[in-house]
Parts: C-alpha cells; sequence; structure tokens
C-alpha cells in the first residue's frame, strides 16, 4: 500500500525532531523555544506552499463556519502533542522519548469508537460507531514487542525523575496526536487538502506558541543562533516535510479503520531512525544484540500491516463481488 511507503518517509523526517531537541536540551536550550519555534518557522513555507497552489479562500471558509471546533482540535493535534514532546525532552534521551512516542500506533487503534462512518441508506443518513480493528490491533502490539526489546537495555538508565517527567508527558502526547488528527479529518470531510489543512491548524496554534514564546523570553532569555537553526531545521524537516507526508497518508486512507492504523504504525520506524541519527549525532553506542532483534521485529510487524492492509482489501472486495 502506497500510503504505508509515504508513512515510513514521513518518520525518517520525523526522527529529527527527537535527535535535535535533544541535541537543544543538553547545549542549554529550553524547551519552551524548542516547542515554538519549530511552529514559527512552519508558518511562511506553508503560506508560500498554499498561496501557490490553492490559495487561502477554501480555509477561510472552512473557519467562519467552524471557528470554535477547528481551534480546539488543533491545539489538541498540535500544542498537546508537541508542547509535551518537547518538555520530555529535557528528562530523557532521544531514544526513551522515541521509544515511549509508539505509543501512539496503540492508542491511534484504541480511539477507533470514538468516531462515527456516515453510512448513505435508503431510509437516508445513519451514522455508525467504528469497531476496533482487532486484526491491525494485533499486528500493533507485535510492533511494541520490537520496541520493548529496543529499549530494555537501556532501562537500567531510568531514573523515577526520567518516568515522571520524561515518560508520562510522552503518553499524554501519544494519545492527543491522533486524536486531534482524527477529529480534524472527521471535521473537514476531505474539503482541505494536506497543506491547507496542516496550515489552518498551525495558524490557530499561533496565538498559543506566542504566548509560550513570551513565557521564555521572560524566563531564560532569547534563543541560542544554535537553537535558532535547529529549530528552523526541525521546522522544515518534520514540521513542513513530515506532518504533511503524514497527514497526506492518513487523508488517502480516512475511511478505512484498519488501513488508517497500519498508517499510524508506520511511525515505529521513527525509532530505528533516532538510534541511527543519535549514533552519528550525539555519539550513542550501537545497539545491543536484544536491540537489534527489536528492530527486525519492527520491521517484520510493519511488513504485515502492509499485507494485512493490501490482501485484507482485496480479499473483502473479492468476497463482495461473489456474495
Amino acid at each position: 500500500m502506497r500510503e504505508i511507503g509515504i508513512g515510513v518517509l514521513s518518520s525518517i523526517f520525523f526522527a529529527v525532531t527527537f535527535i535535535l531537541n535533544r541535541s537543544m536540551e543538553l547545549s542549554g536550550g529550553s524547551w519552551l523555544w524548542s516547542s515554538s519555534l519549530r511552529f514559527f518557522f512552519m508558518l511562511p513555507f506553508l503560506l508560500a506552499i498554499v498561496y501557490y497552489r490553492k490559495g487561502f479562500q477554501p480555509i477561510k471558509k472552512e473557519v467562519r463556519q467552524q471557528t470554535v471546533p477547528i481551534f480546539l482540535w488543533s491545539i489538541v493535534a498540535f500544542v498537546l502533542f508537541y508542547a509535551p514532546l518537547t518538555y520530555a525532552a529535557a528528562f530523557s534521551p532521544g531514544w526513551l522519548v522515541a521509544g515511549t512516542w509508539q505509543l501512539t500506533i496503540v492508542a491511534g487503534v484504541l480511539l477507533t469508537p470514538f468516531f462515527m462512518l456516515i453510512i448513505q441508506t435508503e431510509h437516508g443518513i445513519r451514522k455508525v460507531r467504528h469497531k476496533i480493528p482487532l486484526v491491525s490491533l494485533s499486528i500493533t502490539f507485535i510492533i511494541l514487542i520490537g520496541v520493548v526489546l529496543i529499549q530494555i537495555p537501556h532501562a537500567q538508565t531510568v531514573t523515577g525523575k526520567t518516568l515522571l517527567f520524561g515518560v508520562l508527558p510522552i503518553v499524554f502526547a501519544a494519545f492527543a496526536y491522533p486524536l486531534g488528527n482524527r477529529k480534524m479529518m472527521e471535521l473537514l470531510g476531505g474539503r482541505l487538502d494536506t497543506f491547507q489543512r496542516v496550515l489552518m491548524m498551525t495558524m490557530m496554534t499561533i496565538p498559543i506558541w506566542v504566548v509560550i514564546a513570551v513565557i521564555a523570553l521572560i524566563t531564560v532569555g532569547p534563543p541560542s543562533l544554535s537553537q535558532l537553526i535547529q529549530s528552523f531545521i526541525v521546522g522544515v524537516s518534520s514540521g513542513v516535510i513530515a506532518t504533511t507526508l503524514f497527514f497526506m497518508a492518513t487523508d488517502r486512507v480516512r475511511n478505512d479503520q484498519g488501513k488508517l492504523a497500519a498508517v499510524e504504525a508506520t511511525q515505529s520506524t521513527q525509532l530505528i531512525f533516532v538510534i541511527l541519527g543519535e549514533m552519528s549525532i550525539l555519539g550513542i553506542a550501537l545497539p545491543t544484540p536484544i536491540a537489534l532483534i527489536g528492530i527486525v521485529i519492527i520491521i517484520i510487524g510493519m511488513s504485515l500491516h502492509s499485507f494485512h492492509a493490501a490482501y485484507g482489501h482485496s480479499n473483502m472486495i473479492f468476497n463482495k463481488q461473489k456474495s
């Protein structure tokens, strides 16, 4: 399935977030600047892309008609996702942040019953609550086994403070991101393309990021040149490229909960790219044999997701034609 390939590609660019956020924290940068600067740097790129593609009129129309829910779910998807993620980087190494973040692939599946499927029948429109795709959930747990194996060699170094301030915020973010993303897709119903949706959500949250930036300026002073440069890289790589690719992939399968779970599971590959990135940039050690086994299991799990998304869909069509 092409959407899984797009999801894996997005995870490569997302990995930059975990590596550089940790790098900025190690060099004395504040998480307040790391979180807000990303969205400030995203904005001009998104404005230019949307202006030259389809313009702003569709965005204005949606915001006028659904101002409050769009603002709400933009905050859930962006602010309640990224602020806790950068905060956790102050207490946790990149591998732990990226590893805990993989809970989002389970969160996405578990959130399925919170969404409704609209069906047009001869008696009118009927809303049916989605059911948890059990096959997708089973494959997701296989991927999580791989994630756990990667984490085991580092478990002895995790303190109580790290668990409280470096893990719990990520657990919160792991549920906020898929919830906000799915709710926004449900709200818009495909009326905006991916670039327009990301721009709209970014603009809706800019007031929050301005407040966070003001707090940073008062409490820790202006960001360093190094943090500005690294935040710019994160903004372009993770904020513009990765977010757009991931939203593009989820938009294309938004009506199929099994495929949507498969696309969200591609984010598990981030952990592999983060480990490789931290090895080359931050000088962490080569993964242990048990961690390498975990990486192999993640790859197997992703392959199963791809097979199920392709074969399961084809089999469903065959059964419908047969009946």
